[in-house]
């Protein structure tokens, strides 16, 4: 063979090694390209996909705060409902309580009086001759302290009552 002739088989070589690498390399780069366009669209869905989590997330967040709005709103009716209640209860037992004191004050003025009203005179009753028994040390109440005393049981009873039923109240969702 004649140098020329290896010149240019070489060079043929060379010519068919370069044409296979540049094939290998477009083959390459589209490959590349599909993967890419591949990426591209997860990447897409995933945005997508954060976009729609945000969104109802958002979405979550203000149901969760009209829920707790609604809420709110029936748990203090319900309370202003008990509270009026409670009032108007324990306002009706004192002013019972008071009417009852002042019908005995009455009824003690009425008995100690003689008779006197258009009605036929009665006889009085015999005074007794001596105190009734007592235990030591005469300590009872007045009408006035038995009436604040009888008016501090029902407001204790009336404020125990209305924790009751305070309590029993839920205050979570009315489904739960």
């Amino acid at each position: 063979m004649t140098p020329a002739l290896d010149r240019l088989a070489l060079k043929l070589v060379i010519g068919l090694g370069c044409l296979l690498l540049l094939a290998l390399l477009v083959q390459d780069r589209n490959r590349w390209k599909a993967k890419t366009a591949h990426y591209a669209q997860q990447l897409a869905g995933e945005r997508a996909a954060h976009v729609a989590t945000v969104a109802n997330y958002r979405a979550a967040a203000d149901q969760a705060r009209r829920t707790d709005a609604a809420n709110v709103a029936r748990v203090k009716a319900e309370q202003a409902d008990i509270n009026q209640r409670s009032k108007h209860d324990f306002e009706s037992r004192i002013a019972a309580a008071r009417a009852a004191a002042q019908r005995l004050r009455g009824d003690q003025g009425a008995a100690t009086d003689s008779g006197g009203g258009g009605a036929a005179p009665l006889p009085a009753l015999p005074a007794a001759p001596g105190r009734a028994a007592q235990g030591p040390g005469d300590h009872r109440l007045s009408d006035q302290e038995r009436l604040t005393a009888t008016e501090q049981a029902i407001q204790l009873d009336a404020l125990i009552e209305w924790v009751v039923e305070q309590s029993r109240v839920r205050t979570g969702e009315a489904g739960d």
